[in-house]
Parts: C-alpha cells; sequence; structure tokens
C-alpha cells in the first residue's frame, strides 16, 4: 500500500512538474517578443541620445569587433567586451559618427553596458546606460548627467578615474564610495574608445 502510495505521490508530482513547465514555457514565449521590442527600442533611444546628429544608424562595424575584442582583452580596461558598433549617418548619407556599446562585467551590482557616442574625429558626445543595476545612493549615482558628463566633448586615447578631483581631460572623478563603479564605467568607455581610435581603419 505504501508502494502504491509513492508511486501515485511520484506520479501527482511529475505531473504538477510537467504543467508547471508547460506553463513557464508560455509565459516565456508570450514575453519574449516584447521583452525584446522594449530592448530594442531602449537601444534606438540610445542611439539618439548619445549621437543627435544621426539620422539613423547603419550596422556596418560589426566584422571589426572580434578583432577589436581581442585587442582591448589586453589593454587593462578590465573584464571589457566591445558587443556593438554602429555608424551615425545624415539625413544625406554622410557619417557623422560612431556608437559603440560595450559591457564591463566588473561592476559593483553585475555587468554595466554604456553606449558611447563619438563625433567623427573620436571626441565622446555622449555616454547612455543600457544596463546599470548598482547600489542606490552610491554606483546608481553614475546615470547622474552631472557625472556621466564628464566623458562629453573629451577627445583622449584612454580616461583613469581619480579620487583627488580631475585635472585633465582624461580624468574623471570617482563616484563616492563607488570607486568600483566608476572603474568598471570608464573601462567600457575606454573600449569603445579603443574601438574607434584604433579598429575603424583595420
Amino acid at each position: 500500500m505504501n508502494k502504491l502510495g509513492f508511486i501515485k505521490d511520484a506520479l501527482i508530482l511529475f505531473a504538477i512538474t510537467l504543467v508547471s513547465g508547460a506553463a513557464l514555457g508560455g509565459v516565456y514565449e508570450i514575453t519574449k517578443a516584447p521583452i525584446a521590442a522594449a530592448e530594442m527600442a531602449a537601444k534606438a533611444e540610445a542611439y539618439r541620445t548619445v549621437l543627435p546628429d544621426a539620422a539613423e544608424f547603419k550596422d556596418d562595424l560589426g566584422d571589426k569587433l572580434e578583432a577589436a575584442n581581442s585587442e582591448v582583452a589586453d589593454l587593462g580596461y578590465g573584464n571589457v567586451t566591445v558587443d556593438e558598433a554602429v555608424t551615425g549617418v545624415d539625413a544625406s548619407g554622410a557619417a557623422v559618427g560612431y556608437v559603440v556599446t560595450a559591457t564591463s562585467k566588473d561592476g559593483y551590482g553585475g555587468a554595466i553596458t554604456v553606449s558611447v557616442g563619438f563625433k567623427e574625429d573620436g571626441t565622446v558626445s555622449n555616454i547612455e546606460f543600457l544596463a546599470l543595476s548598482e547600489t542606490a545612493g552610491l554606483g546608481m549615482n553614475a546615470s547622474q548627467p552631472e557625472w556621466k558628463g564628464q566623458y562629453t566633448g573629451k577627445n583622449v586615447d584612454s580616461f583613469t578615474v581619480t579620487k583627488n578631483g580631475a585635472a585633465a581631460d582624461n580624468e574623471i572623478d570617482a563616484i563616492s564610495g563607488a570607486t568600483i563603479t566608476s572603474n568598471a564605467v570608464t573601462g567600457a568607455v575606454n573600449g569603445a574608445v579603443y574601438f574607434v581610435k584604433n579598429c575603424l581603419a583595420q
């Protein structure tokens, strides 16, 4: 009798697991498309924010990413990858700059992904976060305009974080109490800078 009861319980558990799995699979299928659409919309908005002079963006630089990442890995920027790169063009089709998206996996709260806009001469026009999950009141202050604006208008080979007050174009003031976040963001931006400065002609 106990054996039959055990089999019955096992069958019930199996049925519950099967139904739950099917339900979760159904929810995933239902939500997959809206989530992907939301991510695309967020990316498009970030592109427009960091390179407002562009009327559209051409996905024409993907073939340069693999070589760039093999180089970026050895530059001391941390665990950084260059994920995407596009050319921004105006209404006539003339290039006005680039948007490079890079990720640092060295954030305090996880991966940090940032899109960086560049003018044609390599000047940073703006940065915008696609993923930032740092500590509220500390690392999340990276999203504040006054902090991320430190990169804007700078044309340098790389940025460095300082705790002593930025005194040069390549220096970025660390967020108080969030040096890890500051370094991770700067590492990702540096990956994007390197791509624009060194990989576009390859």
